[in-house]
């Protein structure tokens, strides 16, 4: 990893969808590369994407904006809360860090949502509560060591303890303590992270402009803001009702942009003139890749005129286009592969130079072939820097990256993650898991047995249930 980067090395789930309890360690510890790749396998409704809403839930709280409400009801069946736990490995020039974060999320009545007329109980909304955060560190340098000691944790009737951490993060703050549990009640209340809100990151700075902590604290910030990024499985779905989600994080000598456009593929679409020269860069930088993972393509922009908006301010009407053999045709014309490949493929470029990027993709194979699949994999794997999770059902990467790359899924809700164990070097991991998936080698069962002779006859019994 390069200075100033930050990585998750470690992620525990617990009471979260259908894992009560599952841990993930993202290192490859068969061999030393420089990226860091995770791919989850397992049967369907097993806790692959738990993985990705966990990061998701992640990436509210260090972006300190409100968990959605449907979050409450991800909380498994007669538990009370969700605990999630990440540890980071963060390198700086002043040594090497480590980080652990952790927070629980449980499940409250929305107040605000209570018709006070009618006393339906019924009708009543719930809302998530992030509590119990607590940010722990220890750091390593060539002249320095300090082991892992608590930085702020939220389990308390105070603000936080401990209070040496406190005096030194908010001891000059105007605030008293009474505004700061004012702020403590507020956050919860909104769904927010204490830890990692505005009003508690501005109190910090306000305090302690250079403190190593403040330094954690902002770097995490950083990290959640502009260098995580989470591809769920709507992606997929508004692809096929002709929309392009387009991610990107895109740098020039002048500035950074990062962030998210929805592009609908139906016709000409009004975009203001900062944003359309903002895409033509994006898709000149992409079309460096693209041409060469579909030999012959290349996208581009057709502006249609120009156009204002209700504000006032001006843009152009563009639409996406293909190029192929000289021809141009509407991009909406593609298939759901060459758009999905085109919806991530700017992240992609940036997992492959940049250390301390994140990407997680959720169904990473839906669409795209699956020889292109491994493939691409395998470059980011042997030759890219950052780090990428994703899940897949297709089980080509099995065949083309490092085996310690990979996790699988099991069927046990109390032990949700795993590596294959005794797998040799010679060994296909393809034909490996297929084998366990039969015979049930591992120490945790990877897939529930099915009967072709049940399942046959229950698509019989369906039937004539239509005929009765």
């Amino acid at each position: 990893m390069n200075a100033d980067s930050i990585r998750i090395e470690t992620i525990t789930i617990e009471n979260l969808k259908n894992v009560q309890q599952g841990t993930l360690d993202f290192i490859n510890k068969r061999k030393d590369y420089k990226a860091s790749i995770l791919g989850i396998y397992g049967q369907n409704g097993s806790g692959k994407t738990a993985l990705i809403d966990a990061l998701q839930l992640l990436k509210f709280a260090l972006c300190g904006q409100p968990v959605p409400n449907k979050y409450a009801d991800m909380i498994y069946i007669d538990a009370e809360c969700a605990t999630l736990k990440y540890q980071f490995k963060m390198q700086s020039q002043e040594g090497s860090f480590s980080l652990w974060y952790q927070f629980s999320i449980k499940k409250t009545a929305d107040d605000s949502m209570v018709n006070l007329e009618e006393d339906n109980s019924s009708d009543m909304q719930y809302k998530v509560e992030i509590f119990a955060e607590v940010l722990e560190y220890s750091f390593s340098s060539e002249t320095e060591k300090i082991r892992k000691g608590i930085l702020i944790d939220t389990r308390t009737k105070d603000v936080f303890v401990p209070k040496s951490k406190y005096q030194e993060l908010l001891g000059k703050s105007k605030s008293t303590v009474t505004d700061f549990l004012v702020i403590k009640r507020l956050v919860q209340a909104q769904s927010r992270s204490f830890i990692f809100s505005r009003e508690m990151r501005n109190a910090f700075r306000e305090s302690c402009e250079k403190s190593r902590y403040l330094s954690i604290m902002e770097k995490l910030i950083i990290f959640g803001n502009r260098e995580l990024f989470i591809i769920n499985t709507k992606n997929p779905g508004l692809i096929s009702m002709n929309a392009l989600p387009l991610a990107f994080k895109y740098k020039d000598k002048k500035s950074e942009t990062i962030g998210k456009l929805m592009f609908s593929l139906n016709g000409p679409e009004p975009v203001p003139d900062e944003a359309a020269g903002l895409l033509k860069k994006i898709i000149d930088n992409m079309n460096i890749v693209l041409e060469q993972l579909v030999p012959g393509l290349t996208i581009g922009i057709k502006d249609m005129g120009p156009t204002v908006f209700k504000d006032g301010k001006s843009g152009r009407q563009i639409q996406l286009i293909s190029l192929k053999n000289a021809k141009e045709i509407p991009f909406q014309y593609e298939s759901e592969g060459i758009k999905k490949i085109v919806s991530i493929l700017q992240l992609l470029i940036v997992i492959y130079n940049n250390a301390s990027v994140t990407v997680a993709i959720d169904e990473m194979d839906a669409g795209i072939f699956e020889y292109l699949l491994g493939e691409l994999l395998n470059i980011l794997s042997e030759k890219g820097k950052g780090q990428l999770i994703f899940t897949s059902h297709n089980l080509r990467p099995l065949e083309t990256i490092d085996k310690g790359f990979i996790a699988f899924t099991t069927t046990n809700p109390k032990k949700r993650y795993i590596r294959m164990a005794n797998v040799k070097e010679n060994n296909n991991l393809r034909d490996f898991y297929y084998r366990d998936i039969v015979l049930g080698e591992q120490s945790e069962q990877v897939y529930y047995p099915t009967n072709n002779f049940e399942i046959a006859l229950a698509f019989k019994e369906a039937g004539e249930a239509f005929d009765s």
